[in-house]
């Protein structure tokens, strides 16, 4: 087994390793996980970076510890650092908040009170709207200011055409035009810009309802819950039967809907064909988060009128760069409304880009590797009788649904999600597997899912009970399935038969 490819980190420790900009970090026992969101014991101490929107990264700590000093900021203040002044404009009109001192810097800061319920409120309404500083961006200050000595070296493209080979690269695998497309510094802060853009539309035909089609990613319902009074939820994307009869009461109500295909992470596929009948029986945007599945996997051309894709994911393969995408469908009667939903973005900082188009350049070639091995890990997985049950793309309550849409009959999507018949803390403890958030990494990761993204509804019997009700198992495994050797991989599995 190749052990540069299997990474047993010690707790804390960057994934991918020694890599300032990784948005992963290693959790290798549960312990680990469990001390993180209880917020004490050892992982806590070990644990310095993180998945950017949710851990401030060390480079943000020491530039915001700098321009508390640089301007002589009073203790009674917290120094919050944003991508943009745009940002913190959203930010200080959300809250009310107007700086006392004259900040002149190429980013975003806002002074925010210590010793208030509105530091914490600040720091989770920056988390959904995605408009973090890049760490690169702080690296580059940091260095120029003389407070760090060297940066990290790694390989990128050239400024001038960085930019053109990430949307060109996009405008291919999506079939659209590269002015159909535009980049943020997070797939939280593209979200936010369709949502933007879906409140103008709204405020143009007076529908006010917003549809979210299954239980999405967290912060994707966060931000939703943050712009839209009126949301309704559908829980379980296999039964349109509920959606149409509410359609039929508040069809002509709905400003769009939105959901992942497939959704995280369960992988469940809604039946495409259907819904975008339903849309278009009653005019209705439909929003997609393509990030699970990619647009080589799934055709989403003649469903979706908007996409949008977190290129940290599979784009990257790397964890290393923080960024997201909006794509307008040509097709839709919606494209030529680019600059509405372009408009509230953010913008990604350039070596970020840089750095990108030099990963994605390898995207489909990644994707249809790790499509294999997904393939080939489900197939080793049903012979398991250590497994529970397995969630994946092709699995029989997905199968019709997924291959309506899918453009080849090997388009696995690079996602896994197990149960276990053994104890999951032994299990999880004891494969030697990169732990931590994220996906859509070349090198495989394991991520116990509903510690992570759900840990609250895990300490109460209420918790528990809401759990059970949307399907999701407390103890599963969401596992990313890289791009190693496949025997590699199901031989590591293979220790769990003993």
């Amino acid at each position: 087994m190749d052990k540069s490819v299997f990474i047993g980190q010690e707790c804390g420790q960057t994934l991918p390793p020694n890599n300032i900009h990784a948005v992963s970090v290693s959790m290798p026992i549960l312990q680990d996980v469990i001390d993180y969101e209880e917020g004490y014991g050892e992982a806590v101490e070990k644990i310095k970076s993180g998945y950017p929107r949710f851990t401030m990264h060390p480079y943000l700590k020491i530039l915001a510890i700098h321009i508390k000093q640089k301007y002589k900021v009073s203790d009674a203040y917290e120094v919050v650092l944003l991508s943009s002044q745009d940002a913190v404009d959203i930010v200080s009109d959300k809250y009310y908040i107007h700086n006392k001192i004259e900040i002149n810097e190429p980013f975003g800061v806002i002074l925010v009170q210590n010793g208030t319920t509105q530091l914490q409120k600040v720091l989770m309404f920056i988390q959904h709207v995605g408009c973090n500083l890049s760490s690169r961006f702080a690296e580059d200050y940091l260095y120029n200011v003389g407070l760090i000595d060297t940066k990290h070296k790694e390989e990128i493209e050239k400024e001038e055409v960085a930019k053109d080979i990430v949307i060109s690269t996009l405008a291919k695998a999506y079939n659209q035009p590269t002015k159909n497309i535009t980049l943020s510094p997070s797939g939280m802060n593209a979200i936010y810009g369709v949502v933007k853009g879906l409140r103008s539309i709204q405020r143009r035909n007076g529908r006010d309802i917003l549809i979210q089609l299954g239980w999405l990613y967290l912060d994707t319902m966060n931000i939703v819950k943050h712009h839209y009074d009126q949301t309704k939820i559908f829980p379980d994307i296999k039964n349109l039967d509920l959606l149409e009869e509410y359609l039929k009461e508040n069809g002509y109500k709905i400003t769009a809907i939105i959901t992942e295909i497939p959704t995280n992470p369960l992988l469940q596929c809604v039946d495409a064909k259907r819904l975008k009948s339903l849309c278009k029986k009653y005019n209705i945007p439909l929003v997609v988060d393509t990030t699970l599945s990619t647009s080589y996997n799934i055709n989403f051309e003649d469903y979706a009128d908007i996409c949008i894709e977190s290129l940290t994911k599979f784009a990257c393969g790397n964890a290393d760069v923080l960024m997201g995408a909006i794509i307008l469908n040509k097709n839709s009667k919606l494209s030529y409304m680019d600059v509405e939903f372009f408009k509230h973005c953010d913008k990604a900082y350039i070596k970020d880009i840089q750095r990108l188009a030099f990963e994605i350049k390898n995207y489909e070639s990644r994707v249809k590797k790790i499509s294999s091995n997904t393939k080939a890990l489900v197939e080793y997985f049903k012979t398991c009788s250590y497994i529970d049950k397995i969630y994946y793309c092709l699995n029989s309550e997905n199968e019709s649904n997924y291959k309506q849409i899918m453009k080849d009959e090997n388009s696995y999507t690079g996602l896994i999600s197990v149960t276990f018949k053994k104890s999951f803390e032994i299990v999880y403890n004891n494969l030697n597997f990169a732990k931590g958030p994220s996906l859509g990494t070349e090198f495989t990761l394991l991520m116990p899912y509903t510690y992570l993204a759900h840990y609250e509804y895990t300490k109460s019997d209420q918790g528990l009970e809401l759990l059970e009700k949307i399907g999701l198992p407390k103890d599963i495994l969401r596992i990313s399935v890289g791009s190693e050797n496949i025997n590699d991989i199901i031989n590591e599995f293979k220790r769990l038969e003993d």
